[in-house]
């Protein structure tokens, strides 16, 4: 993009968990909170380049590999804690998704969550 100079968009996967901690999965907070500081980053070093960096790191999403966790007792108390009272589903990142790669977002580069 930047030898091209036709600008773009760039969206790094975060996570809720790389900006708060949780016991017991120290190895993923770390890379995703590694992974909104490096687009942070990046989106203040390529701004002048027309290229815009963004991380989406939605809350807690359903998804295949995580589903079972969600049923015990832990889990549910976790998703009484969600002020929509749901975990989200992946069609719930869709909109945020379109909107970090279109020109509607041609003034949001970096914001971190």
């Amino acid at each position: 993009m930047k030898e091209r100079g036709t600008g773009g968009s760039i969206i790094n996967s975060g996570s809720i968990l790389g900006l708060r901690q949780a016991c017991g999965v120290l190895p993923y907070p770390m890379s995703k909170s590694g992974a909104i500081q490096l687009t942070k980053a990046l989106a203040l070093e390529w701004a002048r380049h027309g290229i815009r960096v963004n991380p989406l790191a939605p809350g807690y999403v359903k998804t295949e590999l995580n589903g079972e966790p969600w049923q015990g007792d832990a889990g549910k108390a976790l998703i009484r804690r969600i002020p929509q009272r749901r975990l989200g589903r992946l069609k719930d990142l869709d909109g945020p998704l379109l909107l970090l790669a279109s020109d509607m977002s041609a003034y949001m580069t970096g914001i971190g969550r």
